[in-house]
């Protein structure tokens, strides 16, 4: 009999503890902070660019800006989702010309994520750089794009029939995150 194996890697405080390491890392590489931008890819890349921001804060260091970007359009695959794909709310309220972004995800797998996310960017302005915030990353093997992530959180390599799954608060969920697979008889 087959199953679903599930293994645990984060859990609330984890999840907590590796925002706040990562906003430290975020102010001291940007020491004053005056150019950096948070943009969190929708959907929770969006929630982390917000806890993000507020660690940020807490730190006495100048809050970033945050903003929340829809890649759905930008996706090399998005034929392939259904023929009504669902569009999401881009919101930088902001310009983002010469500023430091901070893409901000909850997974780095094959890296058409943030390919996309980069993509959506550049049609809003031309960012002095671009640099990526990623909860977990799910390690080389799978990747199939030359990105890496500049702040992560931690990195499992995955068996290609496993799963990373995010669960935040935000969407009504316990904060944990999860490898989840299936399991041979």
């Amino acid at each position: 009999m087959s199953g679903t194996s599930m293994s645990i890697i984060f859990k609330s405080q984890d999840i907590d503890d590796i925002i706040q390491r990562i906003a430290r890392e975020v102010v001291k590489k940007n020491s004053s902070m005056e150019d950096v931008i948070l943009v969190g890819i929708r959907t929770g890349g969006a929630f982390l660019a917000k806890r993000l921001q507020e660690a940020i804060a807490g730190l006495d260091a100048p809050e970033p800006p945050t903003g929340v970007l829809d890649i759905t359009l930008y996706r090399d695959d998005w034929t392939r989702i259904g023929p009504t794909p669902i569009v999401g709310k881009t919101d930088l309220p902001f310009s983002i010309d010469d500023k430091a972004i901070i893409l901000v995800d909850d997974v780095l797998f094959t890296g058409r994520t943030v390919r996309a996310a980069m993509d959506a960017l550049i049609d809003f302005g031309r960012p002095k750089k671009i640099e990526l915030a990623i909860l977990v990353d799910r390690g080389d093997n799978d990747r199939e794009l030359p990105i890496k992530a500049d702040y992560v959180g931690g990195e499992w390599n995955t068996a290609p029939d496993e799963t990373i799954n995010v669960y935040l608060k935000e969407a009504g969920y316990e904060d944990q995150v999860i490898i989840e697979g299936k399991r041979a008889a």
